[in-house]
């Protein structure tokens, strides 16, 4: 075996992650502070509405016509020019930053960035599979440092400051981070092992399956449909704080008490805490679904979303920081229990034929409409709350987000029912 390989692929997914820990927890704090405060919930809501159709057709364009390390080059390559090109612009309009310029950058950059999530796990997976190695053993310990590169990006922006002393967490500067870095990865894709493109019995294939579409004949079964439904009214819980958690910890510095606080004034680096707790849930995946089984396992991780938000809601960097740091932590419990329990399940309820469809529908429903519903319905909350209010009360639109995860919660408990035996699905 290739030693060499594991190195390479996992400095891949070190820049892969850290491209999108650049800006995706920081960037409502500088659409604040540009005017754009009413606005954060469409830039994030952009990601899921991208995912609802790019990542489908980045597969088919790997499967029949640009080898998937190539094409993850090139879409890395567009996303990062477009996030350069965001940040001069940025740069140059300074405060009077025009709504539709900057989102039409960013949006060329997300349209582009999203698909390669699922292109870098392909890539690795082809790599490995060349190579000798297990897919389920070797993967995860190579994809962890991707949430290490996630949490040194976030870092990075968070401590670094422009010649005025601001932080490049308030500033565009996070936007020609990530652009560096994609422009880096489109670099280093093309010196990856190759993986050509396959497309076997893909002649045969329906529109239907090659566009995955024939996964959602999963909703002919009554639990699956439920928790396809479910999976979807929980996604909308997750890029919430990704878009306010910043506006929200940083706005703290306005307030004469909380001023000189060291989170109030380092957001980003208080809120990194939840993706190294993100890194240590995923090591309780595998006992928790041996031990409780996949109803249990969404239940706590429904209840550590409404911990999230409830937190969030009672915290503040003084006195009460410990509730904000006791939020980052449940979030790895939040995230990984939902997102990769769920996608475990999913795979051991389907055949192979229907696997990878079925997988792409679970992410269809969570990180394509469910975040999508979710920023825009978020926005309109904190802006009802925070931005539109004669009284900012950031509380009570966290309460609103708790008192949601809550009712998500309990319906989920008494609708859901799990299968008794392991009878695939196709």
């Amino acid at each position: 075996m290739n030693k060499s390989i594991r190195l390479r692929l996992i400095v891949m997914n070190i820049i892969q992650w850290a491209v999108w820990g650049s800006y995706l927890t920081s960037m409502g704090s500088y659409l604040a502070g540009v005017g754009l405060a009413s606005r954060i919930g469409i830039f994030y809501a952009m990601q899921g509405i991208v995912s609802i159709f790019m990542p489908t057709l980045m597969g088919i364009v790997a499967d029949k016509y640009i080898p998937a390390q190539k094409l993850l080059g090139y879409c890395h390559g567009i996303a990062g020019a477009a996030m350069i090109g965001a940040g001069f612009y940025g740069m140059t309009a300074g405060n009077e930053v025009s709504f539709g310029i900057l989102f039409g950058l960013y949006a060329l950059s997300v349209a582009f960035y999203m698909p390669t999530i699922a292109l870098s796990n392909s890539v690795a997976f082809n790599i490995l599979e060349k190579n000798g190695y297990d897919t389920v053993k070797d993967f995860p310990p190579i994809r962890v440092f991707g949430t290490i590169g996630f949490i040194c990006a976030m870092l990075f922006v968070n401590f670094v400051t422009n010649g005025d002393g601001v932080q490049y967490q308030h500033s565009y500067n996070q936007f020609f981070v990530s652009g560096i870095l994609g422009a880096a990865m489109f670099l280093y894709c093309f010196t990856l092992p190759a993986c050509p493109c396959v497309s076997a019995g893909g002649e045969n294939q329906t529109f239907a399956q090659k566009m995955g579409l024939d996964a959602f004949s999963l909703f002919k079964d009554r639990q699956m449909a439920i928790f396809f439904i479910f999976s979807m009214l929980l996604g909308v819980a997750l890029q919430i704080t990704n878009g306010f958690a910043n506006p929200f910890i940083s706005h703290f510095k306005e307030v004469p008490e909380f001023a000189q606080t060291w989170g109030a004034r380092n957001a980003n680096a208080l809120i990194s805490i939840s993706q190294i707790s993100e890194t240590l849930g995923i090591l309780l995946i595998p006992v928790a679904m041996r031990l409780f089984g996949i109803k249990k396992v969404m239940l706590i991780a429904m209840l550590a979303w409404v911990l999230r938000f409830g937190l969030f809601g009672a915290g503040d960097p003084g006195a009460g920081v410990w509730m904000l740091i006791l939020s980052m932590i449940v979030y790895g419990v939040a995230f990984d229990f939902f997102n990769i329990s769920g996608s475990l399940y999913v795979n051991q309820r389907t055949t192979g034929k229907i696997q990878n469809s079925a997988q792409g529908l679970f992410m269809l429903m969570t990180n394509g409409i469910g975040a999508t519903i979710g920023t825009l319905s978020a926005q309109a909350v904190v802006n009802h709350f925070v931005y539109n209010a004669a009284e900012p009360d950031w509380s009570a639109a966290w309460y609103v987000f708790a008192g949601y995860a809550l009712v998500v919660t309990i319906a989920f408990m008494i609708l859901f029912k799990e299968p008794k035996d392991n009878t695939k699905l196709a």
